[in-house]
């Protein structure tokens, strides 16, 4: 599996609009939150935590989240994953796709909860079905690993894909070892092609492991082969990575 990568979403233009509506007190939440950002950015955890702490009791779930992420990696607060589950569970269960994320990959670890892998892949779904790339691209793992899911790797590569669309280069580089593959793509002579643009392309977003495979591909391709998924990566990239 891919090193999962856990980032906090800004929610500051959904909170801008929330204000409008609420008025005030809105506002006043909102300052409260920006508060935190601005700490967190600074390295100020206990000004952070104190901003953010009576926001999550409230039930505001980017607070929750952010406190998930706190608890997880000992930011102001001693370590402890079973806060950070606690928290991401709160903020997941109100829809936050990040935090749904997060706890897929609490309980595909057993951190903070008992190890499930039928859990992981229901809080990866919730995610993913809302765009979510990363948990788009644990969900194609789950799927090419069998793990919470029947094996199948038509829906894996689907899952990757997605994710890969996004410009996630875990999944990039995933869709590209399932195409050199032959597995869950059309078998034809373009699938080392199209493995190499792939993982090429991952390669260039940082995915370290890309450049190892997309060399070994490369001794069993012609220079055509080779010189086709070049031009085909630079176009991919042109488009944003859709309809590749």
């Amino acid at each position: 599996m891919e090193k999962l990568l856990l980032s906090c979403q800004n929610p500051l233009i959904f909170r801008l609009i929330l204000a409008v509506l609420l008025g005030g007190a809105g506002l006043n939440a909102n300052a409260d939150f920006d508060e935190g950002v601005v700490a967190y950015g600074k390295g100020d955890y206990a000004t952070a935590l104190r901003a953010w702490q009576p926001l999550a009791e409230q039930g505001d779930a980017a607070a929750q989240y952010n406190l998930g992420l706190m608890h997880e990696t000992g930011q102001g607060v001693p370590q402890d994953d079973k806060a950070a589950a606690q928290w991401f569970r709160r903020a997941a269960e109100q829809g936050h796709a990040s935090a749904q994320n997060s706890l897929g990959v609490m309980y595909d670890q057993g951190k903070g909860v008992p190890q499930d892998d039928k859990a992981a892949v229901q809080w990866y779904r919730r995610a993913a079905e809302q765009g979510h790339a990363l948990a788009q691209s644990n969900l194609g793992v789950m799927y090419d690993q069998g793990k919470g899911v029947l094996q199948d790797d038509k829906a894996a590569v689907q899952w990757y894909r997605r994710a890969a669309e996004q410009g996630n280069a875990g999944a990039q580089y995933n869709l590209g070892l399932m195409y050199a593959n032959g597995k869950g793509v059309p078998q034809n002579d373009q699938d080392d092609v199209y493995g190499h643009m792939w993982t090429n392309i991952a390669a260039s977003g940082g995915e370290k492991n890309a450049v190892e495979f997309r060399n070994l591909v490369e001794k069993r391709m012609t220079r055509s082969q080779i010189a086709e998924a070049q031009k085909l990566a630079r176009e991919c990239v042109r488009k944003a990575y859709r309809d590749c």
